[in-house]
């Protein structure tokens, strides 16, 4: 795939021409990483704006102790970078991230993007909603290490991340939601008595959204 096929297939870059597409592709690179590698640890700075095109990404964070304090995915067709100022020639960053998977990455020149696109307004309406995502998705995570109970974290992330809980291993959840397996045992069985979701080989099908949303809503949401 070329640099501009790349570019094509990210959502964030569909109302660009062909010449800005052009433009564009003469400051990007695209990168190969092998699953485990990092991509950049916290307190690291670059001059490179971010897009994940394949694979899957982990942020996460280190307490004092070293260990580790999962807080998102970032998923295939998704911005990497978070940007606190516009104004900044810099981008620094606030957590580590590894990736889970083979994974490739589109990287741009962020003084020139700034130049080409931000500084005349193409691509700056797309930028804002997409901040302002990153934006809710923090509050998110403060919900779910602040806020909510077990019940709540486990129903939010089948709510909001099926596919993913799905794939990971139960212990892998649990580590990722802070809490016992023994405890996430016990609440996947009090979600499938009460007809909220059901488990068939391993697998579980939501049978009731409004009730599992009900679970979490009101929970500091």
């Amino acid at each position: 795939m070329t640099i501009q096929d790349t570019i094509k297939s990210i959502d964030f870059f569909d109302e660009l021409d062909e010449g800005q597409i052009e433009q564009l592709t003469s400051i990007s690179t695209v990168v190969s990483y092998p699953k485990k590698s990092i991509l950049y640890y916290e307190s690291d700075s670059n001059t490179q704006i971010l897009f994940l095109v394949s694979g899957l990404l982990k942020i996460y964070k280190l307490d004092k102790f070293d260990n580790e304090i999962f807080l998102y995915h970032v998923y295939n067709n998704s911005m990497i970078s978070e940007l606190t100022r516009l104004d900044d020639e810099s981008i620094y960053c606030f957590s580590n991230a590894e990736f889970t998977e083979d994974s490739s990455v589109l990287s741009i020149d962020y003084k020139k993007f700034k130049e080409l696109f931000l500084n005349k307004n193409i691509l700056t309406i797309k930028l804002m909603n997409t901040l302002l995502g990153k934006t809710h998705q923090l509050q998110c995570i403060v919900n779910r290490e602040l806020v909510f109970d077990a019940t709540a974290k486990v129903a939010f992330m089948l709510n909001q991340d099926l596919d993913m809980f799905n794939k990971l291993k139960r212990q892998e959840v649990s580590f990722m939601l802070h809490i016992q397996p023994e405890t996430l045992s016990r609440v996947l069985k009090r979600l499938t008595r009460n007809g909220t979701i059901e488990i068939n080989e391993g697998k579980i099908n939501i049978l009731n959204e409004e009730m599992l949303i009900s679970t979490f809503r009101g929970v500091g949401v």
